[in-house]
């Protein structure tokens, strides 16, 4: 009888032991991957990067790149477009990409200037294929999408603004003060704002005066075709009035 009792006791004592490894095992053993997963670093779920839909994009094929379709092309703002296609990499850094919100990352690529930024995420640059492997953005599209991700690292960069029906008046008349803005903000920037190829800064009145002996219109006429580095209309994509109202705006700054 005191070899069964004893053979029972140690059996309740492998049982008990048996369930406190369960009970403890398994949690620990779910933590350690856990932190494995994680590198080790404190998740902030609140994070932008650990939404969804963030986390979707980070885990879709290699290459495929797909828009939220719920305005026309040319209408999404910087925040969709940041969470739809260019947080696949600038959520987490991937391929040498600043992180969203990363002062430090940042820093050195916001005093380059809002135009060089926009020129790279246009055209591509390093690790990054133009328009972050969204080719049916829009030029204003690119650049509202700098902006935003630009300004959460500590920039204060201006969105495009989101072109509307009536934009350009009747009798194709468009408004220097609010569509000539515009285009400056996202084109004309990246060379007049610096200078850059010789081009006559904004608000320089020494630097456009030659340019204005012979009229205003004689000018624009002369931009839009293209003259010495610069392409025609400065490489502006839209109509001639749209440009016609951007070069206006530079003008009426410079007098």
């Amino acid at each position: 009888m005191s070899d069964t009792q004893g053979d029972s006791a140690q059996t309740v004592k492998g049982v008990i032991l048996v369930v406190l490894a369960g009970i403890v095992g398994i949690p620990l053993f779910v933590f350690l991957t856990l932190k494995l997963i994680s590198g080790g670093m404190p998740v902030d779920t609140a994070s932008p990067v650990m939404s969804k839909e963030a986390i979707a994009a980070r885990i879709q094929p290699v290459g495929y790149s797909k828009l939220d379709e719920s305005g026309p092309p040319g209408s999404r703002n910087g925040k969709s477009i940041f969470e739809s296609i260019c947080i696949s990499c600038h959520g987490t850094g991937l391929a040498g990409a600043p992180k969203f919100g990363d002062a430090a990352a940042w820093g050195p690529r916001i005093a380059q200037g809002f135009g060089t930024l926009v020129d790279h995420a246009t055209h591509g640059f390093k690790g990054m294929p133009a328009r972050g492997g969204a080719a049916d953005l829009t030029d204003d599209e690119v650049a509202r999408a700098v902006a935003y991700i630009g300004n959460a690292g500590g920039a204060k960069f201006t969105e495009p603004a989101v072109k509307v029906a009536g934009a350009v008046a009747a009798g194709g008349k468009a408004d220097p003060a609010t569509k000539g803005k515009e285009i400056y903000d996202s084109v004309c920037v990246a060379c007049h704002a610096s200078g850059a190829a010789g081009a006559p800064k904004f608000g320089d009145k020494a630097a456009w005066a030659p340019r204005l002996k012979g009229g205003v219109e004689d000018a624009i006429k002369i931009a839009t075709k293209g003259i010495n580095a610069m392409p025609p209309k400065g490489g502006y994509s839209g109509s001639d009035e749209e440009f016609h109202a951007a070069a206006e705006y530079m003008i009426n700054a410079s007098k």
